[in-house]
Formats: C-alpha cells, sequence, structure tokens
C-alpha cells in the first residue's frame, strides 16, 4: 500500500476524539491506521505555548499548519536543483549538514538551507535512494530521534579519557588509584548487584552491596565505601563507559577524587578490577540472589581476597601491601 499522509479531516477526528478522551488504539481503529501513526501524530504536531500553558492540546488545524510547513521545508532541495547540487558536492567533501548551512549564510548566498532541512531531504525517498546518508560524517542510514539519550561523548568526556590520565596511574607507581566495576547478576533475581573497588598498585579490593544500578544510589554507596580514607589514598578512579558511572561529576565536587573512563567497549583497560571480579565470582556465582547478602558477608569476601598472596606483589598480600602504602602516607 502506497504511504499516504494524513488529511486534515483526519487530523480533526484525532482531535475531537482526543477531546472525548478516547484511547489511541480506538482513534487509530476508527482512522484505518496503525496507533503508532497516531501516536507520531501527537507527538510531532501538538500545540505547546510556554506561557498559556492552558492553550496546549492537539488541535487538527493547527497539525495540519506544522506538517504542511514541514513537508515544504522537506521539499526545498526538490525544488532547488542548483542548490541541491551545491549540498551534495559538499557533503561528498565531508561537511556537516551544519557547516553546509552556516557557510551559504557567511556567503551572503541568495537562497540559503538550514541544516535541519538538509537532514530531512538526506533522509526523505530521495535522498536515501541517492544514498545520501553514507556522505555524512558519521554516515548513519537512520537518524537519530532529537530528544534521544545523549550521546556518551557528552557524559563522558574526551579529557575525562584514559589516555589523559597521568603517568603515575599507568605505571603504578604510586598509591591511592583505583578501578572500579559492577558485577551484575541474574535479571529475575533483581536489581541488586554488586559493586567493586581495586586499588592499582597495592591490588586491595573493596567490594559492597549495591541495590540498584541508579548512578546517584551508586555514587553515593561509593563515596561511603572510600570517603574516610585520606586524599592521597583515594586520588582517582578508573571506570568503564557504563551508564551508572555517569554521576561522576559528584566525586570531584564532594570528595575531591579524579575519574578516568575506558575506551568504549575497552573492559581490559582496567584489567585489576576485571581480575578481582573474576576471583569474586567464585563466591557470587550469577545466580546469586544479592539481596539476601549482608554488609557483613560482603566485608569477609573482600578480606578473603585481599588475604591471597598476589605474585605480583612479591607473594604479599593486598592486605599488607595496602597496610604499608596507609602508613607511609602518615
Amino acid at each position: 500500500m502506497a504511504h499516504r499522509e494524513l488529511d486534515l479531516r483526519e487530523r480533526r477526528m484525532i482531535e475531537d476524539m482526543l477531546q472525548a478522551k478516547i484511547g489511541v488504539n480506538v482513534i487509530a481503529a476508527a482512522l484505518g491506521r496503525h496507533r503508532s501513526t497516531i501516536y507520531r501524530e501527537i507527538g510531532r504536531n501538538r500545540f505547546v505555548d510556554p506561557e498559556l500553558s492552558y492553550l496546549n492540546g492537539y488541535w487538527g488545524v493547527v497539525a495540519q499548519s506544522k506538517a504542511a510547513t514541514r513537508r515544504a521545508r522537506r521539499r526545498k532541495l526538490i525544488r532547488l536543483p542548483l542548490l541541491l547540487a551545491a549540498v551534495v558536492d559538499r557533503l561528498k567533501a565531508g561537511w556537516s549538514p551544519e557547516q553546509i548551512a552556516g557557510r551559504l549564510r557567511r556567503e551572503g548566498q541568495a537562497v540559503t538551507v538550514s541544516h535541519e532541512t538538509i537532514y530531512a531531504h538526506v533522509y526523505s525517498r530521495e535522498g536515501q535512494a541517492a544514498e545520501l546518508a553514507r556522505l555524512l560524517p558519521d554516515r548513519r542510514r537512520q537518524r537519530r530521534r532529537r530528544f534521544a539519550r545523549r550521546p556518551q561523548g557528552l557524559v563522558f568526556p574526551a579529557d575525562r579519557a584514559i589516555h589523559n590520565r597521568p603517568d603515575w596511574v599507568k605505571t603504578r607507581t604510586l598509591f591511592g588509584d583505583w578501578e572500579g566495576d559492577l558485577m551484575i547478576f541474574r535479571r529475575e533475581h533483581g536489581a541488586a548487584n554488586v559493586a567493586s573497588l581495586v586499588e592499582r598498585k597495592t591490588r586491595y579490593a573493596v567490594l559492597f552491596r549495591n541495590n540498584d544500578r541508579s548512578t546517584k544510589h551508586l555514587m553515593d554507596r561509593l563515596m561511603t565505601a572510600i570517603a574516610p580514607l585520606p586524599q592521597a589514598a583515594r586520588r582517582s578512579i578508573t571506570f568503564d563507559r557504563g551508564i551508572e558511572f555517569s554521576g561522576w561529576r559528584r566525586l570531584q565536587r564532594e570528595i575531591g577524587t579524579d575519574a578516568w573512563f575506558c575506551d568504549p567497549k575497552a573492559p581490559w583497560q582496567k584489567g585489576s578490577v576485571e581480575n578481582a571480579n573474576k576471583r569474586a565470582r567464585r563466591y557470587l556465582p550469577r545466580d546469586t540472589v544479592v539481596a539476601e547478602l549482608s554488609d557483613s558477608a560482603m566485608t569477609d569476601l573482600s578480606a578473603r581476597l585481599n588475604g591471597t598472596p598476589r605474585k605480583c606483589l612479591g607473594w604479599q598480600t593486598p592486605t599488607e601491601a595496602f597496610k604499608t602504602e596507609m602508613i607511609n602516607l602518615r
């Protein structure tokens, strides 16, 4: 069946049925449309006035006007072939839509185009047929939604990348730099998990139960665990890019501890804590019901790991090495 956009009659029907408190599934059936079409229509063309909130809602005539404006904008590059050719040439040169739109305005061209219009054309049927999406810097075949989840580059900025850590962290020269991770268990046992921290020089491990994966809860528990240590004993923590660590800025702000992040999908870059997790899995298999573990049980497990001699420490235990470093800080 050919694609057919909603018309004014259908939009007025949607308005009337929404006013009558009729559900979207019933509206979709009445119009012979899929419910996702109705949800999308209401979301895209709903009227919102930030100052006069009582006017907010879905109004058929307003929705028709918004759809027509968007459709005209999308067709601009088809109506103006010379402008389209200029845009495509710059896409082939590796420019982004925003760079193209900005440059056209700077050059004082008689006809310009917004970056939104360029994106709309790239992902339209005509643009897809010409494979224009392959010319975009990120080469996405489908466009990311405008209000999609924030890209992780904004959550974990480049200056916090593992490659920017001070040399002494990489070489384990100084005491007080840690690695952190979460151990995840079977979903049917709930959201509880185990957080693990390992001091890089001494391999000293701290494990504690974490009742959910929210970043606020995790950071609260983590700071409670390490804040009693002297500042020199908790200079930094290296994490992976899991969203549960997105509250990392609190560490610096509240207890003065820096955070660093591994490259995407590179957990081996925090090998100390990965190794500790592997050892802990002997006692905490994935089917463990973490919610039933007491704090004292977690303390006992940490002590067991830290009481095992390690070849990398000259057969000292992590507990012995950690105590020595703490004494040296006095």
